[in-house]
């Protein structure tokens, strides 16, 4: 099929990675919050997976919503190895659902805009949702589990423990509303070992950190989106802080072919980052960076422009992963910052840039 040149070369170098993709072949797969962006490019590798080495898989996407699943996947509708089912993942009705042999839980309100205005939506789908599918995987006797977890799991950790392990954890208030995402990433966590535990469910944990790519929504309300629609719209970029925060950037082809390395190499019950601490760099930066890129406008930054309605921010000045763990598996990034958002903005039609890559 006639894919978006930028997409066809990620998925491409999402499954050169020398991984036992045969593990996949006629399986099912269900994955929840299967518009979203983190696992609509997983889907897309699994089709791509079905075009080139004939795997059979068949997907399963769990959605809120129909019309926006078919409107993100609306060139593979045709495509009869993937079906869509309605239903929030913190209240489906899991008898209900289609069996599948591996289960992806990715559902979830990322977007720190969520936090303040629904935070009981934001941690249900982490932990209501999380014990949905872990039940279903129980009943289905699912092959393997994968929960897409967060780096923010780690609250505020100590200058020491940065670039912070998977066993490095900070200070988190429970009390502080903001705190409903990462407080229930770690108890979804904690679900998939006692899962695992009580009732052998295979199950494993990526973190991602801060990921970015072509199918990322510009209203998405995190920094780096906001940017990408400012260059793409040719205004300045708008900053609600100093800009002096940092933190580590992954191309979405890198964080994607990390997490297929934890689905088929990883260990149960143990938690992997996924990230690129090799392109750390501040909010200010990053968003020079992209100015720098679309040098046929003379764009600024300007900083600490107050802060949009029921968006809480980040109390975190420095948030970057160690990646040793997921290294073990034969995994590491290689898209850096500035060609990954050009890659990015190729996707969504910008196409001149002062940096050739």
């Amino acid at each position: 099929m006639s894919r978006p040149q930028v997409i066809q070369e990620d998925l491409a170098r999402i499954v050169s990675a020398p991984l036992p993709w045969g593990e996949l072949s006629n399986k099912v797969v269900l994955i929840s919050g299967a518009n979203g962006f983190l696992p609509a490019y997983m889907i897309e590798t699994l089709l791509y997976l079905n075009e080139t080495q004939g795997l059979n898989v068949r997907v399963v996407g769990l959605v809120r919503n129909l019309s926006r699943a078919s409107s993100r996947f609306l060139d593979y509708l045709d495509r009869p190895e993937l079906q869509f089912v309605q239903g929030d993942v913190s209240t489906v009705d899991v008898s209900k659902l289609p069996h599948a042999d591996v289960i992806i839980h990715a559902a979830s309100q990322a977007s720190p805009k969520y936090y303040g205005s629904d935070p009981v939506g934001t941690l249900s789908a982490n932990t209501f949702g999380t014990a949905n599918l872990l039940n279903h995987a129980v009943n289905c006797h699912a092959s393997a589990f994968l929960y897409l977890s967060s780096g923010e799991v780690y609250g505020e950790v100590s200058a020491e423990h940065i670039p912070t392990s998977e066993r490095d954890y900070g200070y988190m208030d429970p009390l502080n509303v903001r705190s409903c995402y990462a407080e229930s990433k770690r108890m979804g966590e904690n679900m998939c070992v006692a899962w695992h535990q009580q009732f052998g469910v295979n199950a494993k944990i990526v973190r991602p950190f801060h990921t970015y790519g072509p199918g990322m929504r510009l209203d998405d309300g995190r920094v780096y989106a906001d940017f990408v629609r400012a260059i793409l719209d040719g205004e300045d970029i708008r900053l609600n802080s100093d800009g002096s925060a940092t933190r580590a950037f992954c191309y979405l082809s890198d964080a994607v072919a990390g997490f297929f390395h934890v689905l088929l190499k990883g260990q149960p019950a143990a938690a992997y980052n996924i990230g690129n601490p090799d392109e750390e760099c501040s909010i200010l930066d990053l968003a020079k960076s992209l100015i720098a890129l679309r040098m046929d406008k003379k764009l600024q930054a300007h900083v600490k422009q107050g802060v949009a309605d029921g968006y809480i921010p980040s109390p975190i000045t420095r948030n970057v992963p160690k990646i040793d763990a997921a290294i073990a598996l034969g995994w590491k990034p290689s898209i850096g910052v500035r060609e990954g958002f050009a890659r990015t903005l190729r996707h969504y039609g910008l196409n001149t840039f002062e940096l050739d890559v």
